[in-house]
C-alpha cells in the first residue's frame, strides 16, 4: 500500500520575508495612528497654534497689505497655515523615536528578526498620515477667511499635504534616529522648523526679496511644497490678474516660472532621499 508522500507546498523565503515586511511596517503604521487618538491634547494643540497664526497674522496683517480686487492677506496666507499645521505635526510625530528609545521599546523593535528599513517606513508612514489628517482638519477654517473650496481642490490638498508630510516626517525620523533625549529633539526641531517655515512662502510672499535671501529660499524643500499647495487652493478663487500679480503663488527659478508638476517632482525626490536617510539612519541606531 503506498502513502502519498507529496511534499506540502510551502510560499518562497522572499516572498514570506515580504508579507513578514509588510505585515511591520503596518504594525508600525497602526501603533502611530493610536498613539495618535490617544493623545487628544496633541490633537487640539496642533490645531490651536495654526488658528492663532491664521487669525493673528491674518487679520493683523490684512490691515497693513490692503487687499487688491478683493483678494487679502488671510486668503492668501490659508493655505501657507494648513501648510504649517502638516509640516509641524510631520516633524514632531518623529519624537515617538525618542521617547521609545528613553523607555527602551525601541531596542525591542530593532532587535526583532525584520528589518530596520521597515521600521523606518512605518514610522514616516504613520507620522504622514497623522500630518495629513490634522492638515485636513484645518480645511474647515476656509469659510472663516473667505476662501472656496471644491471637492477637487480638498483632493487636491490632501495629496500634496500626503507628499510634503512623508518627506517631512521621513526627516524628522532621520534627525531623531541620531538623538537620545527628547529635550534635544525638541531644540533641533524649533532651530530647522520656523526657518523653514518663513523661508517657505508660507507667511509671505516670496517676490521682491532680497538676493540672498531668495537664494535660501530656494535651497528650502518647503518651498516647493508650499506652492502647489497655494496654486490649488487659489485654482478654486476669483482672483483678477491684478491680484495674482500682488499675491504670487509659483517659484521662479533661474527666470523661469517652475509649473505645478515640477514643484511636486522636487517634492518627490526629497521625499525619496530623506526616507532613505531615516533608513540609514535606523540602521545605525543602536
Amino acid at each position: 500500500m503506498s502513502v502519498d508522500a507529496t511534499p506540502m507546498l510551502r510560499p518562497p523565503a522572499a516572498e514570506s520575508d515580504l508579507v513578514g515586511e509588510l505585515r511591520t511596517i503596518r504594525m508600525v503604521w497602526e501603533r502611530e495612528l493610536i498613539r495618535f487618538v490617544r493623545t487628544r491634547t496633541r490633537i487640539l494643540t496642533g490645531f490651536i497654534q495654526p488658528i492663532l497664526f491664521l487669525l493673528v497674522l491674518g487679520y493683523g496683517m490684512s490691515g497693513l497689505v490692503g487687499e487688491t480686487a478683493g483678494f487679502d492677506f488671510k486668503k492668501f496666507v490659508f493655505p501657507g497655515i494648513v501648510a504649517m499645521s502638516v509640516v509641524t505635526t510631520a516633524i514632531f510625530s518623529a519624537i515617538s523615536i525618542v521617547w521609545d528609545r528613553e523607555f527602551g521599546f525601541l531596542r525591542e523593535m530593532l532587535v526583532a528578526p525584520t528589518s530596520r528599513a521597515s521600521i523606518a517606513i512605518g514610522k514616516t508612514a504613520g507620522g504622514a498620515t497623522v500630518a495629513v489628517l490634522q492638515g485636513t482638519l484645518m480645511l474647515v477654517l476656509a469659510p472663516l477667511v473667505g476662501v472656496h473650496l471644491t471637492v477637487g481642490v480638498v483632493l487636491g490638498v490632501i495629496g500634496i499635504e500626503l507628499l510634503m508630510a512623508t518627506a517631512l516626517t521621513a526627516f524628522g525620523v532621520f534627525v531623531a534616529s541620531r538623538i537620545e533625549k527628547m529635550e534635544s529633539f525638541q531644540v533641533v526641531m524649533q532651530l530647522v522648523l520656523f526657518p523653514m517655515l518663513f523661508l517657505s512662502g508660507a507667511l509671505f510672499p516670496l517676490n521682491g526679496l532680497p538676493g540672498w535671501l531668495n537664494v535660501l529660499t530656494h535651497l528650502n524643500p518647503l518651498t516647493y511644497a508650499v506652492a502647489p499647495l497655494r496654486q490649488v487652493v487659489f485654482s478654486a478663487q476669483d482672483m483678477p490678474a491684478a491680484a495674482r500679480a500682488r499675491f504670487p503663488s509659483q517659484v521662479e527659478l533661474f527666470g523661469h516660472v517652475l509649473p505645478i508638476g515640477a514643484d511636486l517632482a522636487i517634492v518627490a525626490a526629497f521625499a525619496v532621499l530623506f526616507v532613505a536617510l531615516a533608513i540609514r539612519g535606523l540602521s545605525r541606531t543602536r
